[in-house]
């Protein structure tokens, strides 16, 4: 597929999105609207299916980046996000900041599915990582464990040859 028939495919579907869209707010009754109060017309957050009590939060705190995955306890991976999928460029994506807004958006996630506990696997030695756990917390998820399995070599890489002088 050329990259000009893909940009064609895209947009076909783009323009179906924005079509599907309108046609769901319009079939909305008028019952309902008037039924809602004023400051609840905003888009509210959609209430999930799935609904699970426990699962596993895994950060990956890079000096660069801070990744955070949030799964069940199968390892069935439900959602992630990170800095640089938040926007932020550059240095910024490993400051404690921008991971404890990541920790932020996961932990909301993580509550509209009705998750009661977490257990938390740490991944690398960036600045991320306890403000990714603090930010996930504050959503009212109970903490059960913490896992540190930041990778240490054993012997580490071949030593350079001695220098002849």
């Amino acid at each position: 597929m050329s990259e000009r028939q893909w940009h064609q495919v895209r947009e076909k579907k783009v323009k179906h999105n924005i079509k599907m869209a309108k046609t769901q707010t319009t079939t909305e009754s008028n019952e309902e609207k008037a039924s809602m109060p004023a400051t609840e017309e905003k888009i509210l957050p959609k209430a999930s299916k799935k609904k699970i009590s426990a699962g596993v939060l895994h950060i990956e705190a890079t000096f660069n980046n801070t990744k955070v995955l949030f799964s069940d306890k199968a390892g069935n991976t439900l959602f992630w996000s990170s800095a640089g999928s938040l926007g932020f460029r550059g240095a910024k994506k490993g400051t404690p900041f921008v991971a404890s807004k990541v920790g932020d958006l996961i932990g909301g996630k993580a509550a509209n599915i009705g998750v009661k506990d977490a257990d938390v696997v740490v991944l690398g030695v960036g600045s991320g990582r306890e403000p990714a756990i603090r930010a996930f917390m504050a959503h009212g998820i109970q903490i059960t464990s913490i896992l540190d399995a930041t990778p240490v070599p054993h012997n580490g890489p071949k030593a350079k040859k001695p220098r002849r002088v």
